[in-house]
């Protein structure tokens, strides 16, 4: 199918060139944080970062969302997320927040899953071309990054409703509008917008010009595509904001530029910070730190740890950018931590709030129980573990299935297991207190497995050699 003939529209005036400055102070006066001072409560937070543009608008931003305002309605935002890999990681998460804000202040919100652009490849904040994608994978990738945000909006609306009526949550794919697209028609349509001074003058471009590796056409036409779909979904959803990363802003105001030229009006851009590894690397897949939503990649109490471990200096503003917690209760939080900072309270409650929120209530009960079995050795957390649970809490550990046959000892155990080696050595790791089953040191290779102690209720133990040798068993047949 031909791309869409695209209509011009008469243009309206510009005051100036855009800028980044921020245009806030009038809204950020207005104290109360509900629809109408989402913009306000979201800055404060922290969470909201650069708003484009500056002015020179016909309808200021901060009135778009002002309930207040004469012929209020609700507005569209979407945020882009493309599918390089099959899970979304940590690094999406403020993007994901602030959706979910604007949908609890009553507007419409879309994620948009890049099928399309994925093969492409953004060049925003790297120093060299991504690797390229076939077709096949970027599909899966796209699939699945679908069911992720599906999931994560299933557990925003179950677990965190706050008695406000909300606006919807839409995911969308932009292989939908480009697939039967004709390449030549596209360009002939869509090309003669942009001015190439324009598209050159971007800091992602202009920073992989100056590398040694330079950039592709391919990369290159990122910006035109990711124009494309905040052109699409104005035109289809009347979608008038546009929030990403602040390493997307180029491509922001690319899309602002051709919905003016093309229409006449006014559309907005509003990034998020990104968030740093303490080195003051980009979390993400790239940077080789991603911690993944997906449980498969990344558990329940591996994605609990990581915000557990965060240091006292980031807590606080971690609390307000990646939980819906009001912030008088932040400001309780950390009053009661200064008392008590060996507690680590403010840790333990971004870290339940974030996994509650990517893995639901079942996935926070999951990691506090792996916290309590490797930390607190507790047996009690044991014995209600899954297979799966103790195949993430020990991910290098080996797993096998053995048959309880009668009289078997300890010595049998370990060997079956292939824990320790065989002839006079093992037996002497054994004697020498260097293994425990289910956390309890065992001395006597001879004794005979007992259930309920060497065998818990859900029929595993748990094996331990030396200090950080983990062996996972499950009896058959008991």
């Amino acid at each position: 199918m031909a791309a869409p003939m695209l209509r011009c529209f008469s243009r309206g005036r510009r005051s100036g060139p855009p800028s980044l400055s921020g245009f806030l102070p009038l809204e950020l006066r207005r104290a109360h944080s509900g629809a109408q001072g989402i913009l306000a409560a979201q800055k404060a937070r922290g969470l909201f970062k650069d708003f484009f543009p500056e002015r020179g608008t016909k309808v200021e931003l901060p009135e778009l969302f002002d309930r207040g305002s004469a012929g209020y309605t609700p507005q569209t935002i979407y945020c882009g997320f493309d599918p390089t890999e099959d899970s979304l990681h940590v690094g999406h998460l403020l993007a994901l927040q602030g959706l979910f804000h604007f949908q609890r202040a009553g507007h419409n919100v879309i994620a948009l899953v890049g099928g399309a652009t994925a093969r492409l490849g953004d060049p925003s904040g790297r120093t060299k071309e991504r690797e390229a994608l076939d077709a096949g994978r970027v599909r899966a990738n796209a699939r699945a990054l679908h069911r992720g945000l599906e999931s994560l909006a299933a557990n925003h609306q179950q677990l965190f409703a706050d008695g406000r009526a909300w606006g919807s949550f839409t995911v969308l794919d932009n292989s939908a509008w480009y697939q039967q697209q004709h390449l030549v028609d596209f360009l002939a349509a869509v090309g003669g917008h942009f001015r190439m001074g324009t598209l050159l003058s971007r800091l992602s471009v202009q920073t992989r010009l100056k590398s040694a590796e330079g950039m592709s056409l391919a990369e290159f036409f990122y910006q035109v595509l990711q124009a494309y779909d905040f052109y699409h979904l104005f035109q289809h959803y009347r979608c008038r904001v546009q929030l990403g990363g602040s390493d997307q802003l180029g491509n922001i105001m690319s899309g602002y530029e051709f919905i003016h030229k093309l229409t006449g009006e006014d559309v907005f851009g509003i990034t998020v910070p990104l968030i740093t590894s303490t080195t003051g690397a980009k979390l993400g897949k790239s940077a080789g730190n991603a911690v993944w939503l997906n449980r498969d990649r990344t558990s329940p109490f591996e994605l609990y740890q990581f915000f557990v471990r965060q240091q006292d200096d980031s807590v606080e503003r971690y609390l307000k950018l990646f939980t819906f917690l009001p912030l008088p209760e932040i400001d309780h939080i950390m009053q009661l931590h200064s008392k008590e900072p060996e507690k680590r309270g403010p840790q333990k409650r971004l870290a339940a709030e974030v996994t509650k929120l990517v893995h639901g209530r079942e996935g926070l009960d999951s990691a506090k129980r792996c916290t309590q079995a490797l930390y607190h050795s507790s047996i009690d957390a044991l014995e209600v573990m899954s297979d799966q649970e103790l195949k993430e809490l020990f991910k290098e550990a080996a797993f096998s299935e053995l048959v309880l046959d009668p009289g078997t000892s300890v010595l049998d155990t370990c060997r079956k297991a292939n824990a320790i080696p065989d002839g006079p050595r093992g037996y002497r790791m054994i004697t020498e207190g260097g293994v425990s089953i289910n956390h309890r040191p065992v001395t006597n290779p001879e004794s005979v497995l007992v259930v309920g102690q060497h065998i818990l209720k859900n029929g595993l133990s748990l094996l331990k050699i030396g200090k950080r040798n983990f062996y996972i068993i499950k009896w058959l047949q008991l």
